[in-house]
């Protein structure tokens, strides 16, 4: 069993979720126009492609349907390329990589394209079909329905995260992600939509060139200033938690081999995935147990791995894990996270990934991790080896 090269990443830019650029683009248009670029960048013919994953948490149901099947046709792929979508909440689209990935190391397909797309302005749509809660569930395990801010709010408290701690971060990953966005460290992995993508709002869309989301003038002082979301006496604020986006994000992998054999040289390779459960309501821990599991099966510790992606759920969450794992801040983030840039659900994992992989070659990196908290009390961690 050989080890699934990744060879190529796209993304759209970030909007945000409700009032940008995206707000009236559907998700498989997203998704598509993600595919169909990191099948071109990787020099792939689209009747190769034989799986394609697409992870998305939110962006599915009977308004939307199998995303990943609807977005092959949009892709320009054949009706011959199978599909399926999966959903881990969060970590939607680092489980469609690894989900790829396992497949190809499995010698069932040689060529898959795995994705992760969201498009959050649909849940804020009143017409979005919602299912009730369960019954049982409401009783009995109401934690598991908690709202992640609460959840977010239970991790400050439990594990005394300060609010100043808090906004701290969050004013360095709008410092990383400005910097990072000012020395173009984004624009090779960004492709915007043009006009012809789109649908209702192709105009405002096609505009988006880069992500929207990002305050590179925020202070200190200014969030300070912001309102607790949930009141007096906590420390949740819109400034030190992710932002609601819309976007989507590609690879397209093949085994290591059949790389060699197109003369491919691969971003990484995927080595493999970990997941881990903790209570519903402090749900932000995850990646403290995920990480662990994940290191010790491949016998590396912390000091082994050269960068860090773990996903800025709150940065309750983020201080907390970086705290218990022993992260170097110089090593994670090191371009800030959603805070800054925001967070489609299903994207996120996809998006860490690839700029993972980019940021890694230029660091010369060796091993690189992506982990994250989960909805509904889990993490996952992905270890990545760069080539």
């Amino acid at each position: 069993m050989q080890p699934a090269a990744i060879v190529s990443f796209a993304r759209t830019p970030i909007a945000k979720a409700g009032r940008g650029a995206y707000a009236g683009v559907h998700p498989v248009t997203l998704c598509g126009h993600a595919i169909r670029h990191a099948v071109a960048r990787a020099g792939i013919e689209p009747g190769e492609v034989e799986e394609v994953v697409n992870g998305s948490a939110v962006s599915v149901g009977p308004a939307v349907g199998n995303i990943a099947r609807h977005a092959i046709f949009r892709a320009g792929l054949p009706a011959t390329t199978t599909a399926v979508t999966v959903t881990r909440a969060c970590a939607s689209g680092l489980q469609a990589i690894a989900t790829a990935a396992q497949r190809i190391m499995a010698g069932e397909i040689c060529v898959a394209v795995a994705s992760g797309t969201e498009t959050i302005s649909l849940q804020l749509d009143p017409a979005f079909p919602n299912l009730r809660r369960e019954e049982w569930l409401s009783r009995e395990l109401a934690d598991l329905y908690m709202p992640m801010i609460d959840t977010a709010e239970v991790v400050a408290r439990r594990y005394n995260v300060t609010r100043e701690a808090q906004d701290a971060y969050a004013l360095e990953s709008q410092r990383r992600t400005a910097a990072a966005q000012q020395a173009g460290r984004f624009d090779a992995e960004i492709v915007p939509l043009e006009a012809a993508d789109c649908s209702p709002d192709a105009a405002k869309a096609a505009a988006l060139l880069r992500d929207e989301g990002n305050r590179p003038n925020t202070t200190l002082e200014g969030l300070a200033a912001l309102e607790p979301v949930r009141g007096a006496g906590n420390t949740v604020t819109a400034g030190n938690s992710s932002q609601l986006s819309d976007g989507s994000a590609a690879v397209a992998m093949m085994s290591e081999s059949e790389a060699e054999r197109r003369g491919l040289e691969p971003l990484g390779v995927f080595l493999g995935l970990a997941t881990a459960g903790c209570d519903p309501d402090e749900m932000g821990i995850g990646p403290v147990l995920a990480v662990p599991k994940l290191l010790d099966r491949f016998g590396l510790k912390v000091d082994d791995i050269d960068l860090w992606e773990l996903n800025e759920a709150f940065a309750s969450q983020v201080v907390h894990c970086a705290e218990r794992l022993h992260l170097p801040m110089e090593r994670l983030n090191v371009d800030g996270g959603a805070i800054s840039i925001g967070h489609p659900y299903g994207m996120s994992g996809v998006r860490l990934t690839g700029h993972l992989l980019i940021e890694g070659r230029r660091r010369n990196a060796r091993y690189a991790v992506v982990t994250m908290c989960v909805g509904g009390g889990m993490g996952a961690a992905g270890l990545f080896q760069l080539r």
